[in-house]
């Protein structure tokens, strides 16, 4: 895939639907495409993280450690992103990510996605929105559960 291809493809992306082509050209040059295969780990839940991942085709699943074992919470496919609260928060990682089928991402370093956030206040916004929905989606979850119990 080609510079201009990538960056229609980076057009798509909610978060980054108001940034110039030529800011969106620079992302692609200095971000990383990486391909997974189905069933491959993008990351881990507990490792340290310092990138954000685009998903640009494909599925993932979200993966939660219990003391049951792993759990599915969510499913992410084209146009997701995930791995900002591991950069946001200086934490490790809320969840492992696994490909659900073969996976194209694109990897943001953690000084690309301040720099972006900075330059594009409303990339922050839609990244805000994007949070707030997990978080009701979550409390949702959690409310439905305690019913059942």
């Amino acid at each position: 895939m080609n510079l201009n291809e990538e960056v229609e493809l980076l057009k798509r992306v909610p978060i980054f639907s108001k940034i110039e082509q030529a800011k969106l050209k620079l992302l692609a040059f200095t971000s990383e495409r990486v391909n997974f295969a189905a069933g491959q780990e993008v990351c881990h839940q507990g490792d340290q993280g310092d990138t954000m991942y685009v998903i640009l085709g494909g599925t993932a699943d979200v993966l939660i450690d219990t003391p049951g074992g792993q759990i599915a919470v969510a499913e992410m496919k084209k146009n997701s992103f995930f791995g900002e609260i591991a950069i946001l928060c200086d934490v490790p990682r809320t969840a492992t990510i696994k490909a659900k089928e073969p996976l194209s991402t694109l990897k943001i370093t953690k000084d690309m996605f301040y720099r972006l956030v900075a330059e594009f206040p409303q990339m922050a916004v839609e990244i805000m929105r994007e949070l707030a929905h997990r978080l009701e989606d979550t409390n949702e979850k959690l409310r439905a559960a305690t019913k059942a119990a």
